[in-house]
């Protein structure tokens, strides 16, 4: 069995202005979701699917998947507001999609196997993927057994600004127990602090494990999210701007004691462009590795 990986390309980065999956970073022009599947072919994946707006459907088959789709299967889902279960009702004045695991919900169809969800847009390193893919391949006709690779704080930090991290609390055994939206995270004077809910800074050590959306679930975790979507629209669909996060509905399944989730550690540092004062740096950083020997000059052979 080898495992899939599902890319959540859908969205349009708020921040940092147009479609920041398409721009070119490596040295032949690659994006950093090029890095991403390099790595994950390397370790073992077997199948892409990613997910999109239908609207730049042309621009990215152009653009992301001829490059690789002679190397691996690749499949397209689409992303949009309508996409919702049968019976359920929404706000019309509603302008984006439901956030990230709708998008996931949208691989219901063409996903069978143990499978990671990452973001399109961000840089998680080699070591990440095998960890993963090793995940993923030992839950092989398993279910409720999941998992998410989490990150050391430290590895995560931008140097253009303070960011908002989800920070993982786990119990003596690595598994999660919730994850814990923290705001405003930047080094300063040799320590990494968030501002907490009253605005008072607070020192959180460089180890601690955050949530960068690398996620790995069995095909059952489908299922729950369908049923939860349900309850959620119920509750929510008449706001403006409610959002189906991935660590909403995971949590939801570990309070009910439905599902593990095992924290992952990573040697891999994360970056990625969360302000557009981060590219230049994100460039170094790649052609770093390039000429670390990490990846070759040009990814992808044309």
């Amino acid at each position: 069995m080898k495992p899939t990986l599902f890319v959540l390309a859908a969205g349009m980065g708020s921040r940092y202005g147009g479609l920041k999956q398409l721009d070119g970073l490596g040295p032949n022009g690659e994006t950093i979701m090029d890095y991403s599947i390099y790595d994950a072919i390397k370790a073992g994946f077997g199948k892409i699917v990613f997910v999109i707006r239908q609207s730049f459907e042309a621009d990215f088959k152009n653009v992301v998947v001829d490059k690789f789709k002679d190397l691996i299967d690749v499949e397209i889902v689409f992303q949009e507001i309508s996409k919702v279960p049968e019976g359920c009702t929404y706000i019309a004045e509603r302008e984006k999609p439901w956030g990230t695991n709708h998008a996931v919900l949208m691989g219901k169809e063409v996903i069978r196997e143990p499978f990671a969800v990452i973001n399109a847009d961000d840089f998680y390193g080699q070591e990440s993927f095998a960890i993963l893919a090793d995940f993923l391949r030992s839950v092989e006709g398993k279910q409720n057994e999941y998992c998410m690779v989490g990150y050391r704080v430290g590895n995560t930090l931008s140097e253009s600004g303070s960011v908002s991290r989800g920070v993982c609390v786990v119990d003596e055994n690595s598994n999660l127990l919730n994850v814990v939206e923290r705001t405003h995270i930047e080094e300063k004077g040799g320590a990494i602090i968030y501002i907490d809910e009253k605005g008072e800074e607070v020192a959180i050590p460089a180890n601690t494990p955050v949530s960068m959306n690398m996620w790995g679930f069995t095909p059952d975790y489908f299922d729950y999210s369908l049923e939860y979507f349900k309850e959620f629209l119920a509750e929510n669909g008449q706001k403006l701007k409610s959002e189906f996060y991935i660590p909403l509905a995971v949590n939801n399944l570990i309070v009910q004691n439905k599902v593990s989730c095992k924290v992952l550690d990573t040697p891999s540092k994360w970056f990625g462009v969360t302000y557009a004062e981060d590219r230049p740096q994100v460039v170094l950083k790649i052609n770093e590795l390039v000429r670390k020997g990490v990846y070759p000059q040009q990814l992808f052979k044309k």
